[in-house]
């Protein structure tokens, strides 16, 4: 197969802000006042994509495990304060539950990836192989606990009535707040799950198709592919679960007492 990559100009990727406009002038038609949020999330596309790619070239170019590692980290911090920030109820200790789930997850599933399924690749910390990866995990993951979070607060909130009665029974807390961690996991998985069914016949994965457009073999961009997902989805699993666990041991003391005014509802305020 004859490798065909094609270098993009300034001019050229330019010419994809025609599809923004398009957006823009839908939203002015239908008066949906997305205009000036279309285009602060453009620019922040652009700004960010620009500047992460001067990083990678600078993290490329050094090739140390630790330069990686630190870049790793980052993202890490990043990703576990962003999952909170669209979770509308919160309590005290919620960002470092979150960035701890994170943590422990992806770098779990990371070490997995490159110490076995990837074990050829050498140095174990070739940036080449491992910051991409680890965006992917990273990215998902954050999905899945941002979702559990917030499946979990809301469900707490909505039966708090049940939960509490179950507790004034003498049911034990974990008893009590059991459904509600269910439901919160099950949210939290089932967007990974929903791509997978669906991964190669409604749609073609980013990875996936950046290999293709790069000029790698159909067959070896398909492995990569099925690799990559199950990586996902299993460090999205671990981290909705970690975090959920973590919320129930906040919000229901040792006593087996329902804290509810630990949770807060920030757009109430």
């Amino acid at each position: 197969m004859d490798e065909l990559y094609i270098e993009l100009s300034v001019g050229e990727v330019a010419l994809a802000t025609v599809l923004i406009l398009v957006n823009g002038a839908i939203s002015l038609t239908l008066r949906l006042k997305l205009e000036r949020l279309l285009l602060l999330a453009s620019l922040r596309t652009v700004i960010q994509l620009w500047l992460i790619g001067i990083v990678l070239e600078s993290v490329f170019s050094v090739d140390r495990w630790q330069v990686v590692l630190a870049l790793v980290l980052v993202m890490t911090l990043v990703a576990g304060i962003a999952a909170v920030r669209q979770t509308p109820r919160r309590y005290p200790g919620i960002f470092f539950n979150s960035i701890v789930s994170v943590w422990c997850s992806s770098w779990l599933i990371l070490a997995f990836a490159m110490g076995t399924v990837l074990g050829q690749v050498s140095p174990w910390y070739h940036p080449q192989y491992l910051i991409p990866i680890a965006g992917m995990i990273l990215g998902n993951s954050m999905n899945g606990i941002s979702l559990g979070l917030s499946r979990f607060g809301d469900e707490l909130v909505t039966h708090r009535d049940q939960v509490e009665l179950l507790l004034s029974l003498g049911a034990t807390r974990w008893e009590a707040a059991r459904a509600s961690v269910r439901k919160a996991v099950h949210t939290g998985m089932i967007p990974i799950i929903n791509s997978m069914m669906v991964v190669g016949i409604v749609s073609l994965p980013g990875m996936m198709t950046g290999q293709l457009l790069a000029g790698i073999e159909p067959g070896q961009a398909v492995r990569y592919q099925i690799i990559i997902m199950f990586l996902i989805a299993s460090g999205t699993a671990l981290g909705t679960v970690s975090v959920v666990l973590l919320s129930f041991r906040r919000l229901f003391n040792s006593r087996h007492q329902f804290c509810h005014d630990r949770l807060v509802d920030r757009k109430a305020r």
